[in-house]
């Protein structure tokens, strides 16, 4: 049984399938997909949490698992070559914009045509990069480790000295990027893509940046047809194998047997609950979720799951706008890229005075915005919904603002709240209308979605989209080596998110080192080589 249909559940449960397993995927929601999923409002469809992938040209690794976990009925789209840009200031006013281009090399020589005379610091920002980057493979190394061998590396105190990764995960992004150059701007160019994971630079690991640079070196992908397209193509590979997945079917608690190993889990079906027994149960609800709210008393007590618990901190929330336009693409002027916008160039300040602002201060002190349009990044979409456009709009906003209602009932939280919700929505599209002027007055559908929505739609315990904080302390070797698949209680394992990484990259690699686990062999591996075989059998295949 996997608790969780995100990504981290579904490819876990899709790996197992391939493997001859029966999985029965069980999801709280109404719509399958965790953030994979889409919802149509007054004939607008939105992505909840799909803006961007990167690994998915043809021939790499990850592409290959995924069109093997989704019987290559999946189809992605590439994003232009220039598939970020940077806007530091007002986009009507003195502010730039800085374009990031695909390629590695041509991702740091276009860096350095929009900063001459930088040319040193952004050599040496790509050999950091590059070199923390090599290793990324520890991560899963010390998670399928046997725990001694984990146990006895991390002790040694030898993976700083052996391995960048280790080294350069104790320095936070700022003090890098920092002591590479004194433009204010080019610091933040270099470190732009944090909100991607979710910590503010001083807060955040150099390393855990490295990986985020490395994954869009070759460019970013759009699932065709959105992101829904993910679970609908995952989940006939489950049920053929025998297995189902269900959703509207919460998962209230898991089950113990005797020995206090995990037997199965107790659903909620209206105002009862149907217990489910299984051998095996997997747990993609994040740690929190697991350990704290569905394991019983006696099993989140071991010493084993509290030192886990210990060990990390929720991330930050996050509150996204999603607006329903009527026009094209052309007609309204927007463009597949993604826009991120910050009001000056000392973005780890604006982020330090904005956490730390009032609920009543918050809204005029929005320190970033992330600004996509879905529709039209889709190739499918004027197909499918001619004549209409859509735009999603990201930042940050702390859960504790909103906490007073947390205990109201979804759409029912009163004028008060509503207003709150206004004043963010109110002050982030102030912002947007300068980026894409022609918008204004085509708005059909405008909704504003804070750390209580993601909380009652997602499960996300303070309304974070990725899940446990990445920020120093979770990248540390110790840390990695400790938060495994396999957990203190026999027969229950970890997937998703809080297993490896955020994002949709980071809980697929959470699925691999899962199923890995539990079949007591190196998918990695076994991916790798079947690649391999396939290649040789049939090129385009490999491919």
């Amino acid at each position: 049984i996997v608790g969780g249909s995100g990504i981290g559940g579904l490819a876990a449960a899709a790996l197992l399938a391939k493997a001859g397993w029966r999985v029965l995927v069980l999801e709280q929601h109404g719509k399958l997909g965790g953030c994979c999923h889409t919802f149509t409002e007054k004939g607008f469809e939105f992505d909840t949490g799909i803006h961007y992938v990167g690994q998915m040209q043809e021939g790499s690794l990850m592409r290959f698992l995924v069109d093997q976990l989704t019987d290559g009925q999946l189809e992605w789209a590439p994003l232009p070559a220039t598939y970020d840009a940077v806007v530091l200031g007002d986009p009507q006013g003195s502010g730039k914009t800085f374009h990031i281009h695909s390629g590695e090399r041509e991702y740091f020589w276009r860096l350095k045509e929009q900063f001459p005379g930088e040319a040193a610091a952004i050599d040496e920002f790509q050999r950091l990069v590059k070199s923390a980057g090599r290793g990324v493979v520890l991560l899963g190394i010390l998670k399928l480790l046997p725990r001694f061998l984990a146990r006895l590396l991390t002790c040694s105190r030898l993976l700083p000295r052996l391995c960048s990764f280790s080294q350069l995960a104790s320095r936070s992004l700022k003090e890098v990027v920092d002591g590479l150059t004194p433009n204010p701007e080019l610091r933040a160019v270099l470190s732009y893509i944090f909100p991607t994971y979710g910590v503010l630079p001083s807060k955040a690991s150099f390393s855990m940046h490295s990986i985020l640079v490395n994954h869009f070196l070759h460019g970013a992908w759009y699932p065709k047809g959105g992101a829904g397209e993910i679970a609908f193509h995952t989940i006939p590979v489950i049920r053929r194998a025998g297995g189902n997945v269900f959703g509207k079917a919460p998962v209230q608690r898991i089950l113990l047997d005797a020995q206090g190993r995990a037997c199965g889990v107790s659903v909620r079906k209206g105002q009862d609950s149907v217990d489910i027994l299984a051998p095996v149960v997997i747990s993609d609800a994040g740690i929190f979720n697991t350990y704290e709210r569905l394991l019983p008393a006696e099993a989140r007590a071991l010493p084993e799951i509290q030192s886990q618990l210990h060990m990390l901190a929720p991330g930050e929330g996050g509150f996204t706008v999603f607006v329903g336009l009527s026009g094209s693409r052309e007609e309204l002027g927007l463009e597949p890229i993604n826009y991120f916008m910050f009001p000056g160039n000392d973005l780890d300040g604006i982020m330090q005075r904005y956490l730390a602002s009032s609920r009543e201060e918050a809204a005029n002190n929005i320190p970033l915005l992330f600004v996509t349009s879905p529709s039209a990044k889709d190739p499918t979409w004027e197909m499918r919904h001619p004549g209409k456009s859509t735009l999603a709009i990201v930042t940050f906003a702390r859960y504790e603002w909103f906490e007073e209602w947390k205990d109201k009932q979804v759409h029912k939280r009163g004028d008060d709240y509503e207003d709150l919700k206004k004043t963010f929505v109110d002050a982030i599209m102030q912002t947007v209308y300068k980026l894409y002027p022609r918008i204004e007055g085509r708005i059909e559908y405008l909704s504003g979605g804070s750390p209580l929505t993601n909380q009652h739609y997602l499960a996300s315990p303070h309304g974070e989209f990725y899940g446990a904080d990445h920020g120093i302390p979770r990248l540390q070797a110790e840390a990695i080596a400790t938060l495994r698949a396999d957990t203190a209680v026999p027969n229950l394992y970890l997937t998703g998110q809080d297993l490896c990484l955020g994002g949709f990259m980071g809980a697929l690699q959470g699925a691999i080192i899962c199923a890995s686990t539990i079949l007591k062999r190196n998918l990695y591996a076994d991916v790798a080589w079947l690649k391999l075989r396939l290649q040789a059998t049939d090129p385009k295949k490999g491919d």
